[in-house]
């Protein structure tokens, strides 16, 4: 059973709100998040190395003591300003006219240490360490992860409650179009029922942010090691997250792109994979995937639809009967010789919210050879993967829209 904790926002006032939020520091680098960044955008916190001319390393002291200098400026400004008592919020994203709604809640670390907090990616141990060292140099969660747990009816009334019944406390909509909105859930007796639902579930799952769960976690852990009076209830042990229903959210495609058949003619290549596909040409109209098993290729100007043949792979594996996997066993290990995702400069993922005219965009310039798009991945897949403790190829989910920083941060202070 999972233990959470309302607490003390950190956020902006109603009329800043659309200033200060802005995109989680991985999805931009520095040149885009310079651009992008206005007077009170969070990114001046996030990805200080911005406020240099020229921008500098964004792991380099002056980018680390900056943010401090940033965070603390915000809050003298009036900019970000902390409530006095410890509440829940409700925070809510609107995407081609579908909602989902999250609970903001502090997570406990020994949770995810424990495995009630359950992964479907590995982390990379110098992406935890930068994580680290921000969380710790801010004594704070400056961004939320997200994660998802199994939907609960009682949950699912109060929050429909607490938007009907309150005006939101930020509502706008990004320049990307997608629409947030937020609510602050200060009634002490819904507080404390939420706190006790929460008790009765048995794990969340981590949708999106496996490098700032990992990080936070690590830091809890350190801070518990070094207080010789460790009680378990001090705030340093929470961190910050937004928890969605698992049946409000929706994962898309993860595609792939890659530079060179290596060494076979479009023919060959062709040949090759109708060992282990039907293989269809669809002509010059973008192709999309109809169901799993099924994948669109873009190669030479022409899309075609690869269906994966019976005995090829295995549904009753939570790994085997991913679409990823399927491609790595049958196309990109063994005829395009691409054996480690992670590390091969040879190919290039594409997230799906970009659409497949990217794919084609990619390979008609030259720059790539050949394009795959994958069906998406299901949350219940996701989920499978996760209690069974296996661990998802890379680049197989792709989360949108993005959980905005800046809308309310959590401070390790008592």
């Amino acid at each position: 059973m999972v233990k959470i904790k309302a607490f003390k926002g950190i956020r902006p006032p109603k009329e800043f709100a659309k200033e200060v939020a802005a995109r989680p520091y991985d999805v931009l680098n520095s040149q885009e998040a310079k651009a992008e960044a206005g007077e009170k955008s969070l990114l001046h916190i996030t990805k200080p190395e911005i406020d240099f001319d020229p921008i500098i390393d964004e792991h380099s002291q002056q980018a680390y003591d900056k943010a401090v200098e940033n965070f603390r400026k915000w809050k003298e400004r009036g900019w970000l300003v902390q409530d006095p008592k410890d509440m829940y919020y409700v925070y809510a994203q609107t995407m081609d006219g579908r909602t989902q709604y999250g609970l903001v809640a502090a997570c406990h670390f020994e949770d995810y240490m424990e495995g009630r907090i359950k992964k479907h990616e590995l982390t990379r141990p110098d992406k935890e360490v930068d994580r680290m060292i921000h969380i710790r140099i801010q004594n704070a969660n400056i961004e939320p992860v997200f994660f998802a747990y199994p939907a609960h009816q009682e949950m699912d009334e109060i929050i429909s409650n607490v938007v009907k019944s309150k005006e939101p406390e930020y509502d706008f909509v990004a320049e990307d179009g997608f629409g947030h909105h937020f609510w602050v859930i200060d009634d002490d007796a819904t507080v404390k029922r939420i706190t006790e639902i929460f008790a009765s579930i048995p794990a969340l799952y981590v949708a999106d942010g496996h490098h700032r769960t990992a990080a936070a976690a690590r830091v809890g852990l350190e801070k518990k090691n070094a207080n010789p009076n460790h009680r378990g209830d001090e705030e340093y042990n929470y961190f910050l997250a937004v928890i969605f229903p698992d049946n409000q959210l929706k994962i898309i495609d993860y595609n792939r792109v890659v530079k060179d058949l290596n060494g076979l003619t479009s023919e060959q290549f062709l040949e090759k994979l109708r060992e282990g596909f039907v293989v269809e040409e669809k002509g010059t109209e973008i192709y999309k995937p109809e169901k799993l098993h099924n994948f669109s290729m873009y190669l030479d100007g022409k899309w075609y639809s690869l269906t994966a043949k019976p005995g090829t792979y295995d549904d009753n594996d939570p790994i085997g009967v991913l679409d990823v996997t399927i491609l790595s066993n049958l196309v990109l290990d063994p005829i395009l010789d691409i054996k480690d995702l992670r590390t091969s400069k040879r190919i290039d993922f594409v997230g799906g919210i970009r659409g497949l005219g990217e794919l084609k965009k990619r390979v008609d310039s030259g720059e790539m050879k050949v394009a795959f798009a994958l069906y998406p991945v299901s949350m219940k897949q996701l989920i499978d993967i996760a209690d069974t403790g296996n661990i998802m190829p890379p680049k197989t989910t792709w989360f949108e829209p993005k959980l905005r920083s800046g809308l309310v941060i959590h401070s390790l202070e008592d």
